[in-house]
């Protein structure tokens, strides 16, 4: 089951007991989640001990910390010439260090093509690439829905309303308020 983080809890326990009356009946089946670290984090939560303890967690961290082999060899795939003759290394590097999967590289790289082409610059350099980044691409809130995280979660999380974390996701908090509620995301594991 794909975005998995998203399945309610009764959901989960559901596909227990269904395992177990497979399992009854001398069969086996397997179910397969696969969803943001979201989901990892929920199988650990004490009300969910039931399911996680019977759970195998493999993480997978895709490109990260390998964003510039990633988009280097995505550009020796798809162009006959060195990347570099393409985009300068800062440039490359900018890009890997702005941004954390394939699915932000790839259209990425595509945006920075067509506006080099459109100003008629070769190779790109980091100036292009400022161009066509989203401004707060990797600011909290983004960050957490990464993760598997909106609004309702994190409030489900820290138990508190969905409209107080839109005002903290916004900056409208009050500063002591909003350093609580960001120390509690911390204190379970969530990137800030």
């Amino acid at each position: 089951m794909d975005e998995a983080h998203d399945l309610h809890g009764k959901t989960l326990t559901g596909l227990k007991r269904l395992m177990e009356l497979v399992r009854n009946q001398g069969d086996i089946l397997a179910v397969v989640l696969a969803g943001h670290p979201k989901l990892k984090n929920d199988l650990r939560r004490p009300s969910m001990e039931e399911i996680g303890a019977r759970a195998t967690v493999l993480t997978l961290d895709g490109i990260q910390g390998q964003q510039r082999e990633y988009i280097t060899w995505l550009l020796e795939q798809c162009a006959p010439a060195d990347p570099e003759a393409i985009f300068t290394p800062e440039a490359i590097d900018l890009l890997a260090h702005s941004l954390a999967t394939p699915l932000q590289v790839e259209p990425y790289l595509t945006l920075a093509l067509e506006a080099a082409y459109r100003a008629g610059q070769k190779p790109i350099t980091p100036e292009i690439i400022s161009s066509v980044l989203a401004k707060g691409l990797n600011d909290v809130e983004p960050t957490l829905a990464r993760h598997g995280y909106g609004p309702k979660a994190l409030a489900e999380v820290l138990q508190v309303r969905p409209a107080e974390i839109r005002a903290l996701l916004r900056g409208s908090l009050p500063a002591g308020r909003a350093q609580e509620l960001q120390n509690a995301l911390r204190a379970v594991g969530l990137p800030l």
